[in-house]
């Protein structure tokens, strides 16, 4: 019988990743000149835990770490893009599965194929889930949300592609790279 449970590890990595979004989401936020649209750093951090602890803590951060940020700075959450920030987490960590990082491995394949899967992700998420979400649930004006899911998805995919990039890379060399390590032979006399 298979446990269904998280690892200790995992849930630490959910607790601290969600008060780590909601720091960056306040204070590491560049206004974009769209009306409540920012660039914001807290997706790049995303990605690297969605990397690194998988789909699941990536999904819970980004929902939850939305959540927190939204009520705790704005007054309540706003759910549609809530729930794509959970959206976003959980696919970049399904997308990344065999992107082995815990092994140093993080070169220039792994940086194409993270790069590629995060900016489908994030494209379908901010371009379009987002602003129906927006239209259905608040009834918003199309031509204004899907402007600001684009701002906001062009931003989200840029900032991961760099910052997020950088941050994995890093991440990777503080990994031992498998294979590096060979088994000493013990000389008998």
């Amino acid at each position: 019988m298979a446990k269904n449970t998280l690892s200790t590890k995992t849930i630490v990595a959910i607790g601290i990743g969600t008060a780590v979004f909601v720091i960056l989401g306040r204070f590491a936020s560049i206004p974009s000149g769209i009306p409540n649209t920012t660039i914001e750093t807290t997706y790049a951090f995303l990605a690297l835990m969605a990397v690194v602890f998988g789909p699941v803590a990536g999904g819970l951060i980004g929902l939850i770490g939305h959540a927190l940020k939204d009520a705790i700075f704005y007054g309540s959450p706003w759910w549609s893009w809530v729930v794509v920030s959970g959206i976003v987490g959980l696919l970049i960590g399904l997308a990344t599965r065999k992107v082995n990082i815990q092994d140093g491995e993080f070169g220039v394949k792994q940086i194409i194929a993270f790069n590629i899967s995060q900016a489908i992700v994030q494209a379908v998420g901010w371009f379009l889930i987002a602003p129906t979400l927006d239209i259905l649930i608040y009834a918003e004006p199309a031509n204004k949300v899907y402007v600001q899911g684009i701002v906001a998805g062009v931003a989200n995919i840029v900032t991961v592609g760099v910052l997020g990039t950088i941050l994995l890379v890093a991440y990777a060399k503080t990994r031992t790279k498998s294979g590096s390590l060979e088994k000493e032979e013990t000389i008998s006399k």
